[in-house]
């Protein structure tokens, strides 16, 4: 190789260099420009005045509890959250998310290219929710051909096409898990099941009806439970004495570990001026199938 070439050599890695060093700057400037324009639409939304005239809906965190972080201080980040949220706000633009509690009757319809017409629809009661954030997630039961079957659904998943509440209502209990060992007339709903359609402006019903479990063994000690959606057990008194023993009813007046547990009033004012814009929106599309329907009769 002569000292040609090895010139040659020298000015195309240069020139390479250069042209990354380019594109680098170019990338940073975008960045820059993406976080400065951020910063300045969320700053219209949390002015001290904007905030201090706002006031929060009492039902925010009960019908929108995905938009409040989780209250463990391990799992917080003021950046991603808030970024989620907009990822929230725009999923909801493009799919209606109605208003639902665990033992509402719901129907989900997921995008699989290996179902009929490429949609599965599951219908089933929800037994569970949890998740923050984008994070959120439910799980549905129904027994199907006398075996019961579960499906978790991540809320925010881009595989959900619909989710459509068939029963809206609560239930005595803020889980319903106790439904895999109770009797199958508790978790069974026909898949062609009608839509049940409350009147406009009514409150959300609660069901009490109480589940009848069968013998054991089940798959948790729900006599420790203290549910209030369960008949009498009928078990022998040593298991409730053992219970009783287990109790901590102290922790109900533990004001450190309730704090712990949720997000303090502040801080879901400040999330909520955030997304205060978009509210009414969200609300329209809560309220959607109610209209709809009564627009129909």
């Amino acid at each position: 190789m002569d000292v040609a070439d090895v010139g040659v050599r020298c000015i195309q890695a240069a020139s390479r260099l250069k042209s990354a060093l380019t594109i680098g700057m170019c990338l940073q400037n975008e960045v820059r420009q993406m976080r400065t324009t951020f910063a300045q639409n969320s700053s219209r939304y949390l002015k001290k005045d904007f905030k201090e005239d706002l006031v929060v809906p009492e039902d925010f965190r009960h019908v929108y509890p995905e938009f409040l972080p989780d209250p463990n201080p391990e799992w917080r980040n003021n950046l991603r959250e808030r970024l989620e949220r907009q990822d929230m706000l725009a999923r909801r633009s493009v799919i209606n998310i109605p208003e639902f509690y665990v033992g509402t009757v719901m129907a989900v319809s997921v995008a699989d290219p290996n179902a009929s017409g490429k949609v599965n629809r599951f219908l089933g009661i929800c037994i569970q929710r949890g998740g923050t954030g984008l994070r959120a997630w439910f799980i549905l039961r129904n027994v199907i051909d006398n075996q019961g079957v579960e499906i978790l659904y991540e809320m925010y998943s881009p595989l959900i096409q619909g989710i459509e509440v068939i029963r809206l209502e609560k239930r005595l209990d803020g889980e319903l898990l106790y439904l895999r060992d109770a009797l199958p007339e508790y978790s069974t709903f026909p898949l062609d099941m009608e839509e049940e359609i409350l009147p406009d402006g009514a409150p959300v019903p609660v069901n009490p009806v109480k589940v009848k479990l069968k013998p054991r063994p089940w798959h948790e000690r729900w006599e420790r439970k203290n549910f209030q959606g369960v008949q009498d057990l009928g078990l022998p008194e040593r298991f409730y004495k053992r219970a009783k023993e287990l109790e901590k009813p102290y922790e109900k007046y533990d004001l450190m570990k309730e704090y712990r547990a949720t997000i303090p009033e502040e801080e879901q004012a400040e999330i909520f001026a955030e997304i205060a814009p978009h509210y009414p929106r969200l609300e329209a599309g809560r309220r959607q199938r109610k209209r709809r329907t009564l627009t129909k009769t």
